[in-house]
């Protein structure tokens, strides 16, 4: 790993005599802002059209196959800033926000993946209806704090 950037996120770093760090501060903040709590629009394979200044900062996960200059970035986040795209590589175990589907999405052996739907209890040849009401109770919490649908 090159010494100019971070070993997880490929942030820019700073050394001593640079010019201009103001640019690869900056750069490093938006990648942050990106990082910080990731969210994406939607899944896409090719660039987004149409975005403007007002676009700044809204991301995409891109998907195979992907085409045109997102060729070869499949998986990985596309960032719309200062009037051109930004990619960021996820890290194992990151997890992001599908805006579009309202669901979470993790990244684990390199890929991103959606956990699957959290079943109701079922079976049994005793049904104690306290049991399965505070069964039904923790199952409904996870589900809201895990981004998992019913």
């Amino acid at each position: 790993m090159p010494d100019n950037i971070t070993v997880r996120h490929a942030l820019p770093n700073l050394y001593v005599g640079q010019t201009q760090k103001e640019v690869m501060h900056n750069e490093a903040l938006a990648r942050i802002d990106a990082l910080l709590h990731p969210a994406v629009e939607s899944k896409a394979v090719a660039p987004v059209e149409g975005l403007s200044a007002a676009s700044d900062g809204l991301c995409w996960l891109i998907t195979a196959p992907a085409t045109g200059i997102w060729a070869d970035r499949a998986g990985q986040i596309a960032r719309w800033s200062g009037g051109s795209w930004r990619y960021l590589q996820p890290v194992e175990g990151m997890a992001i926000w599908l805006k579009s589907t309202g669901k979470r999405l993790f990244y684990i052996d390199s890929g991103w993946f959606e956990p699957s739907a959290i079943s109701d209890p079922s079976g049994g040849s005793i049904i104690d209806a306290e049991a399965r009401s505070a069964i039904a109770a923790i199952l409904s919490h996870l589900r809201q704090v895990s981004g998992v649908p019913d």
